[in-house]
């Protein structure tokens, strides 16, 4: 394609190192200039995402492809960035949660910390990379990126419970890379190639006597994405991790999950389609399965917790195992309700991460237990006495405001009327229930049913731990009301407006996202649009004869 301004997919990898960077020649003791710089290069990082977006998205139809070819080397010899439906998505989400969270930041978390921003940044570079990049080994190196500032990150602030906790996500993350390292070698051994848009290319013409080996790279692969992408087993890592960051650290940390999700759906809808020979359709199953179990656990996990912060990071399991299973069924419409599914689940588990904070400070310490009161006989609870009225009695606004917001998430998490999280399970769950024949692998009537089950439990258990939970903080005497910052306040109801505007505008993005399912079940056009970009053409020089060579 041709870009009006043809270095803008350059940008939300190289604006977030920037802005690290003068934020480290800030100094530590300018903390309040860093947090503007942070905030403003976050917002700027959305503006420039969203502009991604209406250029992708402005031809309608099957969508414009943009390739940029970073040193101008054409695939698969030289870096190559691509940003099609699915990557001008994630950079929109990831703007979106990045910007609330560094508003959030401001009220005093980016001050607990020296290099809380610049990591924050280098998050943002790695997550943004990792969207935008077309071949498997800078794949690697943007998740490293990402990975490397989410360990500074989630052990910022410091203390015992997070040390601990930090040191288990750092293992299990070099654990998985380094299985990262084992698949692409295996990849590259077969295929002689990393980019993406090649190796779909040439996969299905690979000789049977090396499918196997294939396979069992792609699958070591898959182990490192579903890690990250919190399938069961590989998810003991998440709700410790989640809990003991910081609130800014853990709504962003919600992008890491998803970050796995992209991965995976991006890497077996382009190499595993119908058009992949004997290939076709490989590892469905696990996803369908995997995910199935991932919800189950989920379940569970809602359950036995009582805290909210739990709560928060037993959602974004329910959701991974959600889209994984969704992902299984290899059908259009299914994902087209499980992208949807993804922005609202995302935006609804960073709200409440930054909400939990908020919502305990109602209290000093744990709630009080409920008290039992000795009634006589006929003797009613007298809520209007002298003493102690409740009818009448003024809610403080920082209470009030916090009860609004929890309702709010409780109803996007549940996925109850009449907020997005409903459409985006009812999307789910019709079409589950009949899926077209879109070249989706067939898929037994009672494992659609089995999963539509488990939604509607999911939902259920969901909104029983949020109204336990919500009885702890808000149906106790609270000490004194929460004091409440405008910097921590906007940020949660910014993210609430936002799956409001999803849910007014669910057929717009609707749209989007079955054009962007479409497109991912027949990846034709993003491979000849990665292969058949051509460099620049350089400069001529003059030849001793006045003519000109190249």
């Amino acid at each position: 394609m041709t870009w009006a301004l043809p270095h803008l997919l350059i940008v939300p990898v190289i604006l977030p190192l920037l802005s690290a960077v003068i934020m480290l020649l800030i100094g530590s003791e300018r903390g309040r200039s860093k947090s503007i710089v942070n905030v403003l290069a976050t917002l700027a990082g959305l503006l420039v995402a969203l502009e991604i977006l209406r250029r992708v998205d402005g031809s309608g139809g099957s969508g414009v492809i943009g390739v940029y070819l970073a040193a101008n080397w054409e695939a698969p010899f030289g870096i190559v960035l691509v940003a099609d439906r699915l990557a001008a998505l994630m950079l929109v989400l990831t703007g979106v949660v990045s910007l609330g969270a560094a508003l959030y930041s401001m009220a005093g978390w980016g001050r607990a910390g020296v290099y809380f921003h610049p990591l924050f940044q280098i998050q943002l570079m790695g997550l943004n990379g990792a969207f935008l990049t077309g071949d498997l080994f800078n794949l690697f190196v943007f998740f490293e990126v990402a990975l490397a500032a989410s360990y500074g990150l989630q052990l910022h602030g410091s203390g015992p419970t997070r040390v601990r906790s930090g040191l288990h996500y750092l293992a299990i993350n070099l654990l998985a890379s380094s299985l990262f390292l084992v698949g692409l070698a295996m990849i590259y051994g077969v295929m002689g190639t990393l980019s993406m848009a090649d190796v779909a290319a040439k996969l299905p013409h690979v000789v049977e006597a090396d499918r196997g080996l294939l396979h069992a790279g792609v699958a070591i692969l898959a182990v490192a994405f579903l890690t990250k992408a919190a399938m069961w087993p590989l998810n003991s890592w998440l709700v410790p991790a989640y809990l003991s960051a910081s609130a800014p650290v853990a709504a962003l940390f919600a992008l890491m999950t998803k970050l796995g999700i992209y991965t995976l759906l991006r890497l077996w809808t382009l190499l595993f389609s119908a058009d992949a020979g004997p290939s076709a359709h490989f590892g469905g199953p696990l996803f369908l399965y995997g995910g199935l179990a991932t919800i189950g656990f989920g379940v569970l996990g809602l359950m036995a917790t009582l805290k909210l912060g739990r709560i928060a990071g037993f959602s974004i399991i329910v959701s991974s195992g959600t889209l994984l299973a969704a992902l299984g069924f290899g059908a259009v419409s299914v994902t087209s309700a499980a992208l949807y599914y993804l922005l609202s689940s995302t935006l609804a588990a960073s709200a409440l991460f930054l909400l939990v904070e908020l919502v305990e400070r109602t209290r000093n310490g744990e709630p009080e237990p409920l008290r039992e009161v000795d009634l006589e006989p006929g003797e009613d609870t007298n809520l209007d006495d002298d003493e102690a009225p409740l009818v009448g009695r003024a809610i403080p606004v920082s209470l009030a405001l916090l009860g609004v917001a929890f309702i709010a998430c409780a109803l996007l998490v549940a996925g109850l009327p009449p907020l997005s999280g409903f459409i985006a399970k009812f999307s789910i769950m019709a079409a589950i229930v009949s899926p077209p024949g879109y070249g989706a692998p067939s898929v037994p009537t009672s494992i659609a049913w089995g999963l539509f089950g488990l939604l509607l439990l999911s939902g259920l258990v969901a909104t029983i731990g949020m109204s336990r939970a919500g009885i702890r903080h808000f149906w106790t005497e609270a000490d004194q009301p929460p004091q409440i910052k405008v910097a921590e306040a906007v940020p949660v109801l910014a993210l609430i407006i936002v799956c409001v505007w999803l849910t007014a505008q669910a057929e717009q993005v609707m749209r989007y996202t079955h054009a962007t399912a479409r497109s991912l079940h027949a990846p034709t056009a993003y491979i000849d649009a990665v292969l058949s970009t051509r460099p620049i053409p350089g400069p001529t020089r003059p030849n001793i004869d006045g003519g000109g060579a190249p």
